[in-house]
């Protein structure tokens, strides 16, 4: 009689707490530590810049990992491990060997996705509040940025707007240059279709032109997805401002390409990238990935909703759209 008593006075909750310590000790044998990898070249800096990458960025975009003791802990390690990965494949601050026009491209990139609120990650920062960013913060990668970019004081010298155009057209090289990833340039865009125009902090205007197969697909409403075809450029020039306060293009900054082929370019979201700068039209990266390590992180980020592009033009935001845009 007894040990039947005993038996009946086993405490239940006192079991499922022993199965779920069982549980979580056997998940530890499957606990894979982060590769560690040794820090190649680290991105140079202001020390002021560095130490906001280093306390919001550095834990998973670099290979100088400092994690808590529970970020090591199996289920979270896992999600913490894939997470590592992958921010490292976009920017790896541990493995900074961008050339200077690179260096600055990744810094709007940082700064645009800190500024949405998009970096560091919301389920980041609930567990690491430390690595909030701050107005402070934002301002201080802005300026520095900025100062990158060259930024200049406003010139009330006008140049004559056919003085740009015949200066444009004696800078475009006899042969077209090609990016990494196949796309080629060409200056055939200038006799398409304006579908919009934006600005930029660093006081660029930008015009941003579609081919048939894009423009259609706005008239329609038909670009989520965007049809394979679409070609969309965004042409970026220097702002100048006149003595009585008149804005022109400038200098030329860079035009930037967006190739819609969803079987050819899988690893980024259908859409094939490419970038060509300065006189020279230099295009950026050097290789194929580069797309893939950069340019897909913002627009997954930041345009997902609009079929990956920053600019849609104002004229489809119709009602149904909007409400689209907002489920």
């Amino acid at each position: 009689m007894d040990s039947v008593k005993k038996k009946r006075n086993v405490n239940p909750i006192a079991v499922v707490f022993l199965a779920i310590l069982g549980i979580f000790g056997i998940l530890q044998l499957f606990n894979k530590p982060i590769e560690g990898k040794s820090v190649s070249k680290k991105i140079e800096a202001p020390r002021e810049v560095l130490a906001i990458l280093e306390n919001s960025c550095f834990a998973c975009h670099s290979n100088e990992q400092k994690l808590n003791w529970y970020d090591k802990i199996a289920p979270i390690s896992w999600s913490v491990d894939k997470d590592v990965k992958r921010a490292r494949e976009v920017l790896n601050f541990s493995e900074w060997t961008d050339s200077p026009g690179e260096h600055k491209g990744r810094m709007y990139a940082i700064l645009n996705m800190m500024q949405s609120g998009k970096m560091p990650l919301h389920e980041y920062t609930l567990l690491h509040p430390s690595a909030k960013i701050t107005p402070e913060n934002i301002e201080t990668i802005k300026k520095y940025t900025l100062s990158l970019s060259g930024v200049a004081p406003t010139k009330n010298k006008v140049k004559d707007i056919h003085q740009n155009t015949e200066t444009s057209e004696k800078m475009i090289p006899s042969k077209f240059p090609v990016s990494p990833n196949g796309i080629q340039y060409t200056d055939e865009y200038k006799k398409w279709k304006v579908i919009s125009m934006s600005t930029l902090f660093d006081n660029s205007i930008r015009v941003i032109y579609g081919n048939d197969i894009a423009v259609k697909a706005i008239e329609t409403e038909n670009f989520h997805p965007w049809p394979d075809g679409s070609v969309v450029v965004k042409s970026v020039w220097k702002q100048e401002n006149s003595a009585n306060g008149e804005i022109r293009a400038g200098d030329f900054v860079n035009a930037q390409f967006m190739v819609k082929d969803s079987k050819k370019y899988t690893d980024t979201e259908g859409w094939g990238f490419a970038k060509f700068s300065g006189n020279d039209l230099h295009p950026t990266g050097k290789t194929a990935s580069f797309a893939k390590e950069s340019c897909i992180a913002c627009h997954r980020q930041l345009a997902e909703k609009t079929g990956y592009l920053f600019d849609v033009p104002m004229k489809v935001n119709t009602e149904r759209l909007i409400k689209n845009l907002q489920k």
